[in-house]
């Protein structure tokens, strides 16, 4: 677990100081085996062999650096997995990018790049959307990487990454990406939670808890559905306790993407922390 609370930490600062870094962390090749592997008739089979394939290929190479030079060649490739995985663009240099923007129209252009999909339709410059691009692009980017990186190390953070590529692929069958984004909302639905509790430890508890509680009381909904939608709902609560705690206008966008921003920020030092108390009671175990 230290060698995972090291990788975490030195990914995450190489990504911080280095934001174009995302030029890096292509995935055309994942694309063209995607392509490759499908099977038509066979949606299922020509998925598990785009996704089986790259992450089997990393867990052997994780699995066969174990217990060599102290682990050093496992933490030097766990990083280079983590932090390819991260992203690809880095989410608080993206805010501050529409922070500085000089006018409206920059600040609109500057915040598709907030868009998880870029054939998704245009994000509207408006409070709302940018509250649920920012917690959507942090579980995405960040979260669900981090989270599945410390569950299987490199093998889950590409697990992670690669599922979401899969799921946005434009050249595979509807089916094949249909099947793809029901399994990427199994992975993030765990790792949702927990930026939901974060933020409960980090923001007002009460109002993440009744936004929480409220989403998933709805008729449609059940309590155990893998959908991350909630985060959504949690996000805004979160916003308006924060804003509202200031005096200022939580309907303002540039106010109400920096709170977003500043929340995630707090949300992600909540896991350091936690997974650093980890460490630590394990050390002292």
């Amino acid at each position: 677990m230290a060698l995972v609370f090291v990788a975490i930490l030195i990914a995450l600062v190489l990504s911080h100081y280095l934001p174009e870094a995302w030029r890096l962390r292509n995935f055309g090749w994942l694309q063209t085996w995607q392509t490759q592997t499908a099977q038509p008739g066979n949606a299922p089979l020509g998925l598990a062999l785009a996704i089986g394939i790259p992450v089997l290929a990393c867990a052997l190479v994780q699995w066969s650096l174990r217990g060599h030079l102290f682990g050093l060649p496992s933490l030097l490739f766990a990083i280079a997995v983590l932090f390819y995985c991260l992203g690809p663009r880095e989410l608080e240099h993206d805010v501050a990018t529409v922070d500085h923007a000089s006018d409206s129209d920059a600040r609109f252009a500057a915040a598709q790049v907030l868009r998880d999909d870029d054939a998704a339709p245009p994000l509207a410059f408006a409070a709302s959307p940018l509250i649920d691009a920012t917690f959507a692009a942090a579980l995405r980017r960040v979260f669900g990487v981090l989270f599945w990186f410390m569950v299987a190390g490199a093998f889950g953070a590409l697990l992670y990454r690669v599922a979401q590529v899969c799921a946005r692929a434009r050249d595979a069958s509807e089916m094949q990406r249909e099947m793809a984004q029901r399994f990427v909302a199994a992975l993030d639905w765990l790792p949702a939670h927990l930026i939901a509790l974060a933020l409960a430890l980090a923001a007002d508890f009460d109002a993440v808890f009744k936004a929480w509680y409220d989403y998933h009381a709805e008729p449609s909904r059940t309590w155990f559905t893998l959908d991350p939608g909630f985060l959504s709902a949690v996000g805004h609560a979160s916003v308006d306790a924060d804003v509202g705690e200031i005096g200022a206008d939580s309907h303002d966008p540039l106010v109400a993407l920096d709170d977003a921003m500043t929340l995630v920020r707090r949300a992600l030092i909540v896991w350091v922390a936690i997974l650093a108390l980890i460490v630590i009671a394990g050390w002292w175990s």
